[in-house]
């Protein structure tokens, strides 16, 4: 007999899971690599002049720069699709399915924030790096998740995917606000026009992807331009990508594209990203580095802060019937997935590069160290507390 088609959700985990193996793989290649006798190799790869030159339209950047503002535009604009069908059809269109994740998200993000600026206050360069530990990898994450096996409730799943969807949204405002550079007017107004026409094919019901891949693609250009991170141009043209066509509501461009995207970032895009810059050599650290605010901050930030964050206001927003405790779900593991929460890998990577690297800041410090130590702690722990408070052949749907 054929096996039935699995649902979208079901395909989603799966990927998520199977990446964030991937995932680690690439990011142990990285470390192994810039540890070894092929370090140089490593950093001259990163460090390769990569150059788009189009008449006077000129984009050159090393290749860990087109990985960074290139390939992650693709991630954010996969989040931003999945992002606009949560909150149209999906688990976000529920208030009552968003109270609790949307709660713990905002201590998952509140409390590894003051944790790190507990240890960084005096010191204005490190500062930068307030918001490194207040991103989840929902990759990673579920990855440890899927090792448990069907042991694993649907609606735990669901509540991780529903808590590192709203922390993605934390990500991008955090990126918008207080990431950017010095803007450039006129790039951002051919940026203007590219929202105004995204705008109108979508009130048109055009369907064709290519004028959308179009606009997307120079947007995305004026926008790197502007001083405004250039990832941002992919949230922005999600949001234009119909859902469904008006006339043929069987067509959905979004759904389409997002089936698409989900391999191409999972096996690619991510690895891509964390063979490139988890590669920290671990030569000459001694207790000074370990010991110094920003990777203690980080560190600490993912491991004690995400777990006290986010179960604490999601304890509290139960006790106050403001939420409930999702079906098949205890409190043990759901403090083990608050505590999972705490590897930040690739959203964290991703922030401390427009903290640290992309700014030219010189320091003593490699703030990957407190990112790898605070991720790799978090996961262990995650793992074995769900191990201990879930029971065999536990699976629910919700």
């Amino acid at each position: 007999m054929p096996k039935p088609n699995k649902s979208f959700t079901a395909e989603f985990l799966e990927l998520e899971s199977a990446g964030g193996i991937l995932l680690i793989l690439a990011a142990l290649l990285a470390i192994v690599m810039a540890n070894s006798p092929l370090q140089s190799f490593y950093e001259l790869l990163l460090s390769t002049p990569v150059e788009i030159r189009i008449g006077l339209l000129e984009v050159a950047k090393p290749l860990l720069l087109w990985v960074n503002d290139g390939l992650m535009a693709i991630f954010f604009f996969l989040v931003g699709l999945e992002l606009k069908r949560e909150l149209t059809e999906g688990e976000l269109s529920n208030i009552r399915s968003i109270a609790l994740p949307g709660v713990g998200a905002i201590g998952g993000m509140a409390i590894p924030a003051l944790i790190y600026v507990y240890f960084n206050h005096q010191d204005p360069v490190s500062m930068r790096g307030w918001a490194i530990p207040a991103a989840t990898d929902i990759a990673f994450a579920l990855g440890v998740l899927m090792l448990l096996g069907s042991r694993v409730p649907t609606s735990l799943k669901i509540f991780l995917t529903s808590l590192a969807i709203f922390d993605d949204i934390g990500a991008i405002v955090i990126i918008a606000l207080f990431y950017t550079e010095k803007i450039s007017l006129s790039a951002l107004v051919i940026a203007g026009v590219c929202i105004l026409i995204l705008f109108m094919l979508n009130r048109r019901n055009v369907v064709s992807k290519s004028p959308y891949i179009l606009l997307g693609v120079i947007m995305w250009i004026a926008t790197l331009k502007s001083g405004v991170h250039a990832t941002l141009a992919g949230v922005i043209l999600a949001m234009f990508i119909p859902l469904r066509s008006k006339t043929e509501p069987d067509i959905s461009p979004l759904k389409d594209m997002e089936h698409d995207l989900h391999s191409v970032v999972a096996f690619f895009v991510l690895p891509v990203f964390a063979f490139s810059n988890a590669g920290i050599s671990l030569k000459g650290i001694g207790l000074d580095q370990l010991l110094h605010g920003v990777p203690l901050g980080i560190a600490l930030g993912l491991f004690v802060g995400k777990q006290v964050g986010i179960f604490g206001l999601c304890w509290l927003a139960i006790k106050m019937k403001l939420a409930a405790l999702p079906k098949g779900v205890s409190w043990a593991s759901l403090y083990g997935v608050a505590t999972l929460c705490g590897i930040g890998f690739t959203m964290s990577l991703f922030i401390s590069a427009l903290a640290f690297e992309d700014h030219g800041v010189n320091t003593f410090f490699d703030e990957r160290l407190g990112i790898i130590l605070g991720s790799v702690a978090s996961g262990i722990a995650g793992y074995f507390i769900l191990r201990t408070s879930l029971k065999p052949n536990s699976n629910q749907s919700t």
